[in-house]
């Protein structure tokens, strides 16, 4: 038995259009059966046409020598008005057919990409946060991600082309069977040369664009340098808009290229097989008109295997443009599959253990140690740190000390490579992340700003609990964000930030205030501030921490900070270097013993003492 693969079997695999259906299918059943239907119905239609072509052109060859015989012109073209009548009735189903496609295939197209959106964002955010950091994951997001929108519809219409185009195509092939063998081999055969041609170059495109992903996605960069208003500052500022335009210029230059060799290469190759497939064509449409000579075909006949020549020509490029584009779509089809074959590490246990409602004797590290996957520096040794129910502790550390990454851990976005993290004397791990994600409340150091209203930015702390008014506005009160909040124009109504009409941009310090708020509002076990109080003036900070430990009430609480001002209040503080605790005891103890914390304090503390000497 040969082992070498059939040509429907290489087709299938390179175009996955099982693939493809499949997700057709899923995005909206109704409208793809329904497309289906119209679709052999599109395809037959052309040929019910030219038959009732060629019975009109014979019907007009039979009435000239009877209305030559009899002069009775009604008579004679009765049976040609027949035929007429059935054509325009065909024509005018046709047209109504037609409309009725465009909505069916425009309708099934924006379901499918919202379809194919909606399995991205539950990808995106099902992957772990480790994905995020790791560039190769970036590259196979990117080639999914940024042919989401157009991807879907054009699977949608070149799987439709297909099949109007292979029903039309196997009624010609048909007709000409039945006239003439040789006729629908010549029509069958034609097809296959620029099949293979479109395959061969489509695989070739495909592997250019799999190679160019990181330049595609460094050339997507510097666009969003160039048009993000984050950047927007520090481009004009410093004068390097004309920089990263050369680069991105660069980067497309070199894109474009390749892109452009390949498709003068490919055009050069099908105008050669398309025009032997013309030639091959109208040479059987010569065989076919010396056998109208010889009596064997009628005139009508040879016009119907001329139009449908002109038609299955047609149908042959349609069908090797769908195929090409369907190869094509396979670039995003293939990533699409790469991205959602991704699997989170970090997943729930078969048989989670429930929550605590609240923390009874804490949570320890217990030597735990880590190191980011594909880098071998360890981030973490031998970590031991303790936090009891109604306790602030305070990590203090130069930067990439490591002080992020427990937050990290402790928030299951990873897992330790050794050692353990127990809650109530429970593993960690045994519950599932995301029910003890929820038990806890975090101001990351690079926060976000959410363009919504003032309202929502404090709700988004806890999505799972009502939107509170009163809630809302106790959270903005322990913040400090409460003031400035009531002087908008539309107090909480107010939208913020500039990316939407009647949006009010707001302070660095005030957004902080925000975020602050958004952590007090979630009304979770641990409460985590990383670097709560860089951009809040001395006395807004001062105001905060006067009443923390009050606002906080039996909650735990983890403060990062550079800020002294900051950490001196927490019951603990964590000093770390290098990935390890080197000293922890209370602000009062630590300076005592005039150490690594120490050193760090009077660094910072005595250049508010105009006399001090330099450190």
């Amino acid at each position: 038995m040969s082992t070498n693969p059939s040509l429907r079997d290489t087709l299938s695999r390179s175009l996955h259009i099982g693939r493809a259906l499949r997700l057709v299918w899923a995005a909206a059943p109704g409208w793809t059966l329904l497309n289906l239907v119209l679709l052999v119905f599109q395809g037959l239609l052309p040929l019910a046409a030219l038959f009732l072509l060629r019975e009109i052109i014979e019907a007009v060859e039979r009435a000239v020598p009877e209305y030559a015989a009899t002069a009775d012109l009604s008579s004679s073209f009765q049976e040609v008005l027949v035929w007429l009548v059935l054509a325009a009735g065909l024509a005018v189903l046709t047209a109504l057919l037609r409309s009725l496609s465009e909505v069916t295939s425009q309708t099934q197209s924006m379901l499918v990409t919202d379809h194919v959106s909606d399995i991205l964002h539950a990808q995106s955010i099902l992957v772990d946060l480790e994905y995020y950091e790791d560039p190769r994951y970036h590259d196979t997001m990117h080639r999914a991600q940024a042919e989401a929108p157009y991807r879907p519809t054009s699977i949608v219409n070149h799987l439709i082309q297909l099949g109007q185009n292979g029903v039309r195509l196997v009624g010609l092939v048909g007709l000409f069977l039945s006239l003439s063998p040789l006729l629908g081999l010549v029509v069958l055969f034609a097809a296959l040369p620029g099949a293979f041609v479109r395959v061969y170059y489509s695989r070739k495109r495909y592997s250019f664009e799999e190679q160019q992903a990181r330049n595609e996605r460094r050339a997507w960069y510097y666009h969003w340098m160039l048009t993000d208003s984050g950047h927007a500052k520090e481009v004009r500022l410093f004068g390097y808009g004309s920089t990263f335009i050369e680069r991105f210029q660069i980067l497309r230059k070199e894109l474009r290229s390749g892109r452009l060799k390949l498709l003068r290469s490919r055009a050069a190759i099908d105008s050669l097989v398309e025009s032997l497939a013309a030639l091959a064509i109208f040479a059987a449409l010569g065989l076919a008109a010396y056998q109208v000579v010889q009596g064997k075909f009628s005139i009508g006949d040879l016009m119907a295997i001329y139009v449908g020549f002109q038609m299955g020509l047609n149908a042959v490029q349609s069908i090797l443009g769908s195929l090409a584009g369907l190869y094509e779509d396979n670039l995003f089809l293939t990533n699409f599959y790469q991205f959602l074959n991704l699997q989170p590490r970090v997943t729930a246990p078969a048989s989670p253990l429930q929550v605590p409602d609240r923390l009874r004797s804490g949570i320890q590290f217990q030597g735990v140690s880590f190191a980011y996957p594909n880098h071998e520096p360890v981030v973490l040794q031998e970590i031991d740190i303790s936090l009891a129910p109604g306790q602030v502790i305070a990590l203090v550390g130069a930067n990439g000390s490591g002080k992020t990454t427990i937050i990290k851990l402790l928030c299951q976005l990873y897992h330790p490579t050794r050692g353990t993290i127990t809650v109530d004397g429970l593993d960690l791990r045994r519950f599932d992340p995301l029910e003890w994600r929820r038990r806890v409340s975090v101001v990351f150091q690079d926060y976000i700003h959410y363009y919504l209203t003032a309202r929502e930015n404090i709700w988004l702390g806890d999505v799972h609990r009502e939107l509170q008014d009163e809630a809302v506005r106790s959270a903005a009160l322990q913040s400090g964000a409460h003031a400035f909040i009531e002087e908008l124009p539309s107090a909480y109504a107010t939208h913020l930030g500039t990316w939407f009409s009647d949006g009010k941009e707001l302070s660095g310090g005030e957004w902080q205030k925000v975020a602050l708020a958004r952590a007090f509002y979630r009304q979770a076990q641990v409460l985590i501030l990383d670097e709560p109080t860089s951009e809040l003036d001395p006395l807004a900070e001062q105001q905060l921490f006067a009443r923390f430990k009050e606002s906080i009430g039996e909650r735990s609480a983890i403060l990062i900070s550079h800020r002294f001002s900051t950490v001196r209040t927490a019951d603990v503080i964590y000093v770390l270097d290098r990935g390890q605790v080197i000293e922890q005891g209370s602000h009062a103890d630590l300076l005592d013993r005039d150490g690594y914390y120490a050193g760090f304090y009077h660094a910072q503390a005595d250049h508010y003492q105009p006399d001090a000497p330099a450190i």
